[in-house]
């Protein structure tokens, strides 16, 4: 058996080979060639193991990854496998082997795809097992449904009662969303459909997502891989079908508050029965680079893992333990026995069997073939259990709190021949809590419809649309400030300018950056006040977790609530605004929108350069369609964005596009480690080319 691999203009991969094995090999080694360092970056943190080289900044992650058994849930989910579904564990196999070969080289002296933060680190790359890829899948999507979330609503209402809870429900800092619509072919240029959209996640360098070319006489699929993973999961197309997914915000995992207790024999936790059952308990040791080893304990009781605290409680002396239930440790199935059949398909129909097997993450679903099938449904597995369970951490030794069975996941139509989903409510409602607001889906939905027919050529200027929707309960404050008193001249030429602004947040927009400085500045002195001050200290949960209980981003994601609600605990927000308004209007911006809201991606080793902050300016916002994400009150900078962009036309493969952010190669000084980033920037995107004829070929493998 062999493998070819070419290239296309861009350096993105097009693989060959005889048998889906042999692709997955191919696919393993080419990854590694072009992702080395990302690679091995990801394997470390599904093992728990990165502060051995990333340094004590990485130390509360792997205490996370350990104390939640990722590599050990990925362990007994690729062992399952191997008894379910040996051909997709066989295929899986190659793909490590492949990533093992693929690493060797790297290292290599003579090496032509040089990985040179091994030689910053001292780090050697290590070995690639069979379950590594279901441990890489794991680690990406653990914090995807966002249970850290339950921590807040625990910690909000304490603090600030019960109503605060929907106070402060908002598309929080932690999550990941996307934008994806699906238009049918009666109404496209060609008669066929398109699938557009742009998945966001934070942003990293190199990408979280990988385009590739996979071919072999079984299918010939394009799409954007997650490095590590084979296969095409969210988003491909095989010439007759295409899919795309975004993020359902279904609720899925649970925290369960525990009772332990030490004996002789060593931890026990009381359950709902009212006894003590021994809970599995044994310590692992962390090495932390530059510091002394950490040693942590891991305890597991029948709901889960234990993530937080144990039978002494908090880091702070709170009396609490946290556990973790999620479907993938009790089920030991990742759902990896849909990958395969996903690449084989050829119509909706088949693409619609293969989510069947779906795990994790929960997304809503949109695909459409080249006979006019369309399909749009949620994929995934969501327990059934009481409602209080997606609420909050709910007792473990109280009865009632068990789940009992999976949710059917729902269906849903199009509506004027389109289907938008943008993490707002709809055919996943049943299954989540909280959900994105709607500005997203609406903006889209209303584009849409201002055109009766569209083409390939015309989604990129949905992709980048930067009205901001949700601007409106801070602008109605401003208007209400009236009268001859009210404001300085300053301020209310300020006013008057922000109240005639077009509400487009373009990069090259001062108005823009006014408006987010006020926002900002209202944003700090709402969290600011006393009345919510009982929220702003955190309790003492990990580190990790602390982004979902940090009161400043909670109060800029939820300020179109906190500024429309009734009452706010009595806060004059009317003198609020007022007095942002003043403070902005002493001391304007400099300059346009673009000059703070600059893309901040996450890099394992930042060097000197990038850690002063040499990133380009950025259009968009966190509601706008163009969803590039500050966190107001703390940053404009955004960490969150468009992870990539895509369209799929079924009329002709080769009419569809998409980009990523920065380039196909993680490699510093390749050619193609940025050279999207133009396009990226511009909202432009690069033509998807599968003709082999017109790719350059790179190697025989």
């Amino acid at each position: 058996m062999s493998a070819e691999t070419y290239r296309d203009a861009w350096g993105i991969p097009h693989l060959r080979a005889d048998t889906p094995r042999e692709l997955a090999r191919a696919q393993g080694r080419v990854t590694a060639r072009d992702r080395a360092w990302q690679l091995e970056v990801e394997r470390h943190r599904a093992q728990g193991t990165s502060a051995s080289f990333l340094g004590p900044e990485a130390l509360s992650w792997d205490r996370l990854a350990r104390r939640a058994r990722l590599a050990d849930t990925a362990r007994r989910c690729f062992t399952a496998l191997e008894q379910k579904d040996p051909e997709t564990a066989a295929w899986v196999r190659a793909y490590a082997d492949g990533v093992n070969e693929g690493l060797t080289e790297t290292t290599h002296p003579a090496s032509t795809h040089p990985a040179p933060e091994f030689a910053r680190t001292g780090l050697a790359p290590g070995h690639w097992e069979p379950w590594t890829p279901l441990g890489v899948w794991l680690a990406t999507h653990i914090l995807f449904a966002g249970f850290p979330t339950k921590l807040w609503r625990e910690h909000i209402a304490t603090h600030l009662g019960p109503e605060a809870v929907a106070l402060f429900a908002a598309d929080g800092p932690g999550t990941a969303g996307s934008n994806g619509w699906l238009v049918s072919g009666e109404r496209t240029t060609t008669g066929h459909a398109l699938i557009a959209g742009d998945p966001h996640r934070f942003i990293e360098d190199p990408g979280v997502y990988q385009q590739i070319h996979l071919s072999c006489p079984e299918f010939d699929v394009v799409g954007l891989a997650v490095p590590g993973v084979p296969g095409i999961a969210h988003f491909g197309h095989t010439g007759t079908v295409a899919w795309a997914i975004t993020n359902a915000m279904a609720d899925y995992q649970d925290l369960y508050r525990e009772r332990l207790r030490r004996t002789g024999a060593g931890v026990e936790a009381l359950g709902p029965d009212g006894a003590w059952h021994r809970a599995a308990r044994h310590t692992e040791t962390i090495h932390v680079a530059g510091e002394d080893t950490v040693e942590v304990e891991i305890i597991e009781t029948d709901r889960g893992p234990v993530i937080a605290g144990g039978p002494e409680g908090l880091d702070d002396g709170t009396p609490a333990a946290l556990s973790l239930r999620y479907p993938p440790r009790v089920t030991a199935d990742l759902g990896f026995g849909a990958l395969l059949p996903l690449l084989r398909a050829r119509r909706v129909a088949d693409v619609d069997r293969a989510l069947d097997a779906w795990a994790e993450p929960v997304n809503v679903v949109q695909a459409a073939d080249t006979e006019g099938g369309l399909l749009h449904r949620v994929a995934g597995r969501v327990p059934v259990r009481p409602a209080a369970n997606g609420l909050r951490p709910v007792p473990a030794w109280e009865p009632g709190h068990e789940w009992t069975g999976w949710h059917t996941p729902p269906r849903a139509g199009l509506t004027e021949g389109v289907a938008v989903m943008a993490n707002q409510r709809g055919p996943s409602t049943p299954l989540g809590v909280e959900f994105a607001a709607p500005h997203r889906a609406d903006r889209i939905a209303a584009l849409l419809a201002g055109r009766e027919r569209w083409s390939a050529a015309d989604m990129p200027a949905i992709h980048t649309d930067t009205h901001l929707a949700s601007a409106g309960p801070l602008l109605d404050h401003l208007a209400a400030l009236t009268g001859p008193t009210a404001l300085t001249p300053e301020a209310a030429a300020l006013r008057d300018r922000l109240l005639a602004w077009d509400r487009r947040m373009d990069a090259d927009s001062a108005d823009a950056a006014a408006y987010a400085a006020v926002r900002s500045a209202v944003v700090r002195r709402l969290a600011a006040h006393p009345a919510l001050a009982p929220a702003a200290v955190a309790p003492a949960y990990p580190e990790v977790l602390q982004p979902w209980l940090a009161l400043v981003p909670r109060v800029a994601y939820a300020l179109e609530h906190l500024l429309r609600a009734d009452d706010l605990y009595g806060i004059d927000r009317a003198a609020t605004v007022r007095a942002a308004l003043e403070e902005i209007a002493g001391r304007p911006p400099a300059g346009p929108w673009g000059d703070t809201h600059r893309l901040a991606p996450w890099r394992a080793l930042p060097t000197a350069a990038t850690a002063h902050g040499d990133e380009p300016g950025l259009s968009g916002d966190h509601e706008c369609v163009l969803c590039t994400s500050p966190v107001p009150g703390l940053t404009d900078r955004a960490a969150r964005g468009p992870a990539a962009r895509y369209v799929w036309d079924l009329a002709d493969r080769e009419n569809s596009r998409w980009v990523v952010p920065h380039g196909a190669s993680g490699v510093p000084g390749s050619p193609h480690h940025r050279d999207q980033q133009p396009l990226w920037l511009d909202g432009e995107l690069a033509p998807v080319v599968t003709d082999f004829d017109r790719l350059t070929k790179e190697s025989d493998d």
